[in-house]
């Protein structure tokens, strides 16, 4: 084989592992360029998984956040503004109502009472009796839950036994208070507000009530009457007797307490609450609780 034909063949095999060393490093680095488009695709996802994670938190603290402000919103709080404003309950700059129900709960009237209430988006003040909050505490958990004020009215609502001392007042408002607490599961509510049975002004308990109010009055607990009747407690039947018994006080407050009954007799007062609510809605009031005194 002459010089030419050697050098020919040297040359060919030379390109030959020469293509297959392009070929080889072709598929590796199309291999390379294919992995590290996969690991950026995979640390995108990382790192979008990781946002997912941290937003995750962040919804989840806000929540969290928000529940405890709702939790803390429905503790009240007995501040020398809270004092102040219910010193000046009957006075205000713009027409308010404040809708309360005595010797609560029952399943016959408060219970349809708070979805009347629910459908018209009004709060009320609720006050209770303790041995009926142990009774019902479903109902009062409700009442809690849906954003009504829940106050006492005291525990037995039998007058020789509550207003056999002042003591004994005090005791009853704090028994009610741990059933209230057992009801709503919130240990730390006080609501710091209390209302005599049978009202505080008067009667033959006056001087008991009196020294009673002080007592309460030095454990941080205020007391309330009303300044209008519906007369559901003296046996008002039909809407148009609530009505006419408003119509008695209302035109002379801008600020009004209305007292009601939402005991287990008491289903002419749920029937008469829509007239009622629109009743006032037509004089331009609005709705308040007692969140808006004791904050």
């Amino acid at each position: 084989m002459d010089l030419i034909s050697i050098k020919r063949k040297y040359r060919n095999k030379r390109n030959i592992i020469i293509g297959i060393f392009l070929i080889i490093s072709s598929i590796i680095f199309m291999l390379f360029i294919r992995e590290m488009f996969i690991d950026i695709k995979n640390e995108k996802i990382y790192w979008s998984y990781i946002e997912q994670i941290e937003q995750a938190k962040i919804t989840e603290q806000k929540i969290a956040e928000q529940k405890e402000a709702e939790r803390l919103a429905k503790l009240p709080q007995l501040t020398e503004t809270g004092k102040n404003n219910m010193n000046n309950i009957y006075s205000s700059e713009y027409k308010r109502v404040f809708l309360t129900f005595d010797d609560g709960p029952s399943k016959t009237a408060t219970l349809p009472i708070l979805d009347i209430l629910k459908k018209e988006n009004v709060k009320a003040t609720f006050f209770v009796l303790g041995s009926r909050v142990d009774l019902y505490p479903n109902i009062v958990k409700r009442q809690y839950d849906e954003g009504h004020f829940v106050a006492s009215h005291g525990y037995s609502h039998v007058y020789s036994q509550l207003y056999s001392s002042p003591q004994s007042v005090l005791e009853e408002y704090n028994k009610t208070l741990t059933s209230i607490r057992n009801a709503v599961q919130a240990p730390e509510y006080n609501p710091h507000l209390f209302r005599f049975p049978g009202g505080y002004k008067g009667g033959k308990y006056a001087v008991v009530k009196e020294q009673a109010a002080q007592l309460l009055e030095q454990n941080g607990v205020l007391n309330i009457d009303w300044n209008a009747l519906t007369a559901d407690s003296a046996g008002a039947e039909t809407t148009e007797q609530f009505i006419a018994e408003l119509e008695k006080e209302v035109p002379k407050y801008n600020s009004v307490v209305v007292l009601m009954h939402d005991n287990a007799t008491k289903k002419a007062t749920a029937d008469a609450l829509p007239a009622i609510i629109q009743y006032f809605r037509d004089r331009g009031f609005v709705f308040e609780n007692f969140y808006s005194i004791i904050k």
